[in-house]
């Protein structure tokens, strides 16, 4: 699939929620379901699987996204999926949440915590953001749990490692460093 037809989905989802005025919720939901799908090799199969009829894996969709996500979520990842799209669907979603960003002027910070932030935290993080980078920063959460504390952001190709890990590595250097 090129990048041109990624950037059509994109565009058609966008055009959808935002005519819906669901925008925000529908990209935080779509960018959470496609690291999930990104990380989890049976749910990835599973949707990639031509031999699994389309409803079994609308049903699929159903069951993980249920009645949490805005009405207009599965459906989009049921299209995509149905079109046979599935192994581009995290390359079109972080597309659409890129178009999305830049609509309103911002860039994505994809940002990997253990638990999940709070709206003053998430504001908080985005302003952090914005004044290391320059630019205005929109949040979009992942929860990992190999994450041991604190957060690691990227935008882009640039790597923000505030993690509790990052910090250990750094210390043990230092005191590599004062003893030698």
């Amino acid at each position: 699939m090129t990048d041109e037809q990624i950037r059509g989905y994109a565009n058609a989802i966008l055009s959808i929620a935002e005519a819906e005025e669901d925008l925000d919720d529908v990209v935080e939901e779509l960018f959470v379901f496609a690291k999930t799908f990104e990380t989890n090799t049976q749910l990835r199969e599973a949707l990639i699987d031509p031999e699994l009829p389309a409803e079994n894996k609308g049903a699929l969709i159903d069951q993980l996204v249920g009645e949490r996500a805005n009405r207009h979520t599965p459906n989009i990842l049921k299209l995509i999926v149905e079109q046979g799209r599935a192994r581009q669907l995290v390359r079109i979603v972080e597309e659409v949440a890129r178009l999305a960003a830049e609509r309103r002027r911002r860039v994505v910070a994809e940002v990997r915590a253990a638990v999940p932030l709070d709206e003053a935290q998430r504001a908080g993080l985005a302003e952090a953001l914005s004044t290391a980078t320059g630019r205005t920063v929109e949040v979009a959460l992942v929860l990992d749990r190999n994450v041991i504390g604190g957060v690691v952001a990227r935008i882009g190709d640039e790597v923000i490692d505030g993690s509790v890990r990052a910090r250990l590595e750094e210390a043990k250097e230092h005191l590599k460093e004062r003893m030698t």
